[in-house]
C-alpha cells in the first residue's frame, strides 16, 4: 500500500480533468419574442431557415412544449425550474421583473459541477444582481439592449467595446470567443438573442427578399431578423465542427414566448399571440441536439421550460441541494432524449400559466384573468379583464381585453384579427380545447368534459392559493413608478401600426 498511494495520490488529478472532459458542453439558445411557428420545418411560408431546419431534423424535438407568456417571466422559469411567481417575477417592467436575490439559479449549480459558464445577450431579470454575480463566469451584453441594432458598444466582462456590424452577429460571435477561452473545462453557454423584439432592424439584404415577396416593412423586418439568426445558427454549428466539438457539445434552441409581429403572417394554425392565455401565446419549439448520442425524433409528452434545470443537472451529474431540489416543478428529461421509443412519462401533469400583466397593486383582482392551465393535449383557460373598474383606468392588459370585449379589431401584434387572436371568453366559467386536434381553439369542449373542468379548475384555486402569498412575499405585486392611470385605446405593448 505505501508504495501504491503515492501513485494513486499522482494519478487523481489527471483523472479529474478526464472526467471533466467526459463532461457534455453545454450551449443554449433563447430566442426573443420567436413564435413556434416561425421556422420554415413547422410550415412557414415565406421563412427560409436551413440551420433550423437542419438541427430540428438532427434534434430530439420536444412537439409539446410550453414557455410563458412572456419574456422575463420565461427566463426566470427557466433558469430556475419552477414557476416565475415563486421568485417574484410577474411582468417585463421594474420592478416586477427582477429575478429575487435568494434564487438559485442553473449555472451556479453547474459550477460546481466544474463547468465554465458564460452568457451573452439579453438579460432581462434586472440587475439585482446581475447575471455576472448570478453564476456565469463570463458575460458579454450591449449597451442599449433592443434598441442598439449596428454598431453598438458592447460590455464583455465590465470591460466596453466598440463592434462593427449588426448586434446578432456579435452576439454569436461572442459566444465563440467564449468556448474559445474555456480550456479543459466543460462549458455551458446561454445565449440569448433580442431578435425578433421590437424595434425592429436587420441588415437589409435580409428584408429585401420579403419586400419583393409583397410583405410589408413590419412583417419583412420582423423574418428578416429570425432568417439572420438561422444565418449565425450555421456559423455557431459550422464553428463547433471545425473545432472537433460537435459530438461533446449538446445544443439546445427554444423560443421564450408567442408570435409578434409575425401573427398576422404565420402562427402554425394556432389561436393567440405572446401575453394571451391562448395556445399560441406559450407554445415554443424545443431542440435537443447531441451529435452521436441521441436519435432524432419528435416527443409529443407535455414538456416545460421548468424542466431544462433538472434536466441539466441529471445530464452533467450535478448535485442539486435537498432543500432546493423539493422546490423544483420541473422533470428530468433524460428518459426522452434517451428512449428508442415513446413512454409514458408523467402522464398526470399539470402545467400552469398566468398572464399577470395587471397594474401593480391589482394582482388580488386578477385570479381568473389571462390564465391557462394544461394537461395531457388540454388548455383550460379564461381569457378576459379582471372587472375591476379602477383596474381599467390604467394603460394595461385588461384594458385592451376590455376593448376587445366591445368589438375592437386591433390589439397587440393583431391588426384586424384581435377578436381571434385576443378572444375573450365568458367571465363566469373557465373553457376548454383539446389543442392538439384543434390548435386554433375553436370547438369548447367544456360542457361535454365537466369532469376534467372539474379536476383542473380545483387543481388551478389550489395552486394559485398557495402560490399567491409567496409571490407577494416576493415582490410580484410592487408599484412601478412609470404606471399610469391615463386610459389608452391599445395595450401598453402595442406595436406601431402596419404599413403597406
Amino acid at each position: 500500500m505505501k508504495l501504491i498511494t503515492p501513485i494513486l495520490a499522482s494519478f487523481l488529478p489527471l483523472l479529474s480533468i478526464h472526467l471533466l472532459a467526459q463532461k457534455p458542453n453545454i450551449i443554449l439558445i433563447l430566442t426573443d419574442d420567436q413564435g413556434y411557428g416561425d421556422v420554415n420545418a413547422h410550415g412557414h411560408p415565406f421563412l427560409k431557415t436551413p440551420h433550423m431546419n437542419k438541427l430540428h431534423a438532427e434534434s430530439v424535438s420536444f412537439d409539446n412544449f410550453y414557455v410563458s407568456p412572456s419574456c422575463s417571466p420565461t427566463r426566470a422559469a427557466l433558469l430556475t425550474g419552477m414557476h416565475e411567481f415563486k421568485n417574484g417575477v410577474t411582468h417585463t417592467i421594474v420592478p416586477r421583473q427582477e429575478l429575487h436575490p435568494d434564487a438559485t439559479i442553473l449555472p451556479q449549480l453547474l459550477k460546481t459541477g466544474g463547468y465554465r459558464t458564460g452568457f451573452i445577450g439579453k438579460w432581462h431579470l434586472g440587475n439585482k444582481p446581475g447575471p455576472e454575480k448570478r453564476g456565469f463566469d463570463w458575460c458579454s451584453t450591449n449597451v442599449g439592449g433592443p434598441h442598439k441594432h449596428f454598431d453598438a458598444t458592447f460590455i464583455r466582462n465590465q470591460k466596453r467595446m466598440k463592434t462593427k456590424g449588426f448586434r446578432e452577429d456579435v452576439f454569436f460571435d461572442e459566444a465563440m470567443t467564449f468556448i474559445e477561452d474555456c480550456e479543459e473545462e466543460p462549458f455551458f453557454c446561454y445565449l440569448a438573442t433580442y431578435s425578433p423584439h421590437t424595434p425592429l432592424a436587420a441588415p437589409e439584404k435580409f428584408i429585401k427578399p420579403f419586400r419583393d415577396a409583397g410583405l410589408n416593412d413590419t412583417h419583412s423586418t420582423y423574418l428578416a431578423m429570425i432568417e439572420n439568426i438561422d444565418y449565425n445558427l450555421g456559423r455557431l454549428m459550422e464553428f463547433l465542427k471545425d473545432s472537433d466539438r460537435e459530438k461533446e457539445t449538446i445544443v439546445i434552441m427554444i423560443n421564450d414566448n408567442g408570435v409578434t409581429e409575425g401573427l398576422d403572417v404565420y402562427n402554425a394554425n394556432m389561436r393567440g399571440s405572446k401575453c394571451t392565455a391562448w395556445e399560441g401565446g406559450s407554445r415554443a419549439f424545443s431542440f435537443w441536439r447531441w451529435k452521436g448520442k441521441w436519435k432524432p425524433k419528435i416527443i409529443n409528452n407535455l414538456t416545460a421550460h421548468l424542466d431544462i434545470l433538472p434536466t441539466l443537472c441529471d445530464l452533467t451529474e450535478t448535485p442539486v441541494p435537498a432543500n432546493l431540489k423539493k422546490k423544483l416543478e420541473g422533470f428530468t428529461l433524460r428518459p426522452l432524449l434517451e428512449s428508442r421509443k415513446p413512454i409514458r412519462w408523467n402522464p398526470e401533469r399539470i402545467l400552469f400559466h398566468h398572464v399577470a400583466r395587471w397594474p401593480s397593486g391589482y394582482a388580488k383582482h386578477h385570479k381568473y384573468a389571462m390564465a391557462s392551465v394544461r394537461q395531457d393535449n388540454h388548455l383550460m383557460l379564461r381569457s378576459h379583464d379582471c372587472g375591476n373598474p379602477e383596474c381599467l383606468k390604467y394603460i394595461s392588459q385588461c384594458k385592451g381585453l376590455s376593448n376587445v370585449s366591445k368589438g375592437s379589431k386591433n390589439m397587440t401584434y393583431a391588426h384586424g384579427t384581435a377578436q381571434y387572436h385576443w378572444g375573450v371568453s365568458p367571465k363566469d366559467h373557465w373553457v376548454l380545447y383539446d389543442v392538439k386536434k384543434d390548435p386554433g381553439c375553436k370547438n369548447d369542449l367544456s360542457k361535454e368534459k365537466p369532469d376534467m373542468i372539474r379536476t383542473l379548475s380545483t387543481a388551478y384555486d389550489k395552486w394559485w392559493d398557495n402560490i399567491f402569498p409567496v409571490m407577494i412575499a416576493k415582490g410580484g405585486d410592487l408599484g412601478n413608478p412609470n404606471e399610469s392611470r391615463k386610459s389608452a385605446k391599445v395595450d401598453q405593448n402595442q406595436s406601431p401600426k402596419n404599413k403597406k
